[in-house]
């Protein structure tokens, strides 16, 4: 990793400053950033207070960079020394070229799959089939207070309600279900991150109760729940399992595009 000496250190933007940093977002249809700029989770940082032109949307893992690539977010993100991995997604290619120049081979490059964002698409008699389709010996329950905690802790499915520091944000911003086996939570839809209309979903199954059609069934559910709330329940797929389960409820593939994986900050 080469090594900054920053000229401007960037700022943390304040919910009522967040207008002046809209601009360099502006189109950018990914729900994190909405969080971040709505100031219900996450932070915005930039160049400047008033007239920025650097731009980073910070939420759990996840960091968008936007406007004028500059070393000094990068640096000033790399201080910060608060998490190990992080995916981050570049709006143009001089970020992209400055990651890999900064990172060097600590960043992966990885393509990710955008979903389109269609509020009326979901067939809900197909999607109530799916949710009623839980084998024998499974009971799925919705996560309240107890299952919230009980979730933090155990390290395969924490971020099912991690970016939520406490159950009070979870019931204004959060929604999710869990399918469990022995009273142990093995599969689970959930909201990664909140915003004022909807959640992202984050789905995940422990490894030894995959390929049964567990994902299928809480994402049903869940996106059954979003709708009844008049929530959007956005997608954003990782991989071509995720695309391939997200087209499975009803969503509709929109493009590719490119993400990085870094680790060891």
């Amino acid at each position: 990793m080469r090594e900054y000496k920053s000229k401007v250190k960037p700022v943390e933007l304040e919910v009522n400053q967040m207008d002046h940093a809209a601009k360099l977002f502006q189109g950018w249809q990914e729900t994190m950033i909405w969080s971040c700029m709505q100031g219900v989770m996450g932070n915005v940082f930039a160049d400047s207070v008033q007239d920025p032109v650097s731009a980073m949307a910070v939420l759990g893992d996840f960091c968008f960079l936007a406007g004028v690539h500059s070393c000094e977010m990068l640096q000033f993100l790399q201080n910060q020394k608060r998490r190990n991995f992080r995916i981050m997604i570049p709006q143009h290619q001089g970020w992209a070229d400055l990651i890999e120049s900064f990172y060097g081979e600590r960043a992966n490059k990885t393509i990710r799959y955008a979903i389109k964002k269609e509020p009326l698409v979901f067939h809900q008699e197909k999607l109530q089939a799916m949710a009623e389709r839980l084998p024998d010996g499974y009971t799925m329950k919705q996560i309240e207070e107890a299952l919230f905690w009980r979730c933090r802790q155990v390290s395969w499915c924490r971020d099912w309600v991690m970016q939520y520091e406490n159950y009070a944000l979870w019931q204004k911003y959060g929604l999710g279900f869990v399918i469990l086996k022995d009273d142990e939570p093995v599969s689970g839809a959930s909201s990664y991150s909140g915003y004022k209309g909807g959640i992202e979903i984050e789905i995940d199954t422990r490894e030894d109760c995959r390929r049964m059609g567990l994902a299928a069934i809480c994402g049903a559910k869940l996106i059954l729940e979003c709708l009844d709330r008049g929530w959007y329940p956005s997608w954003d797929a990782q991989n071509q399992w995720s695309l391939g389960l997200a087209q499975k409820l009803g969503y509709h593939f929109d493009h590719e595009y490119t993400a990085y994986e870094v680790r060891d900050f």
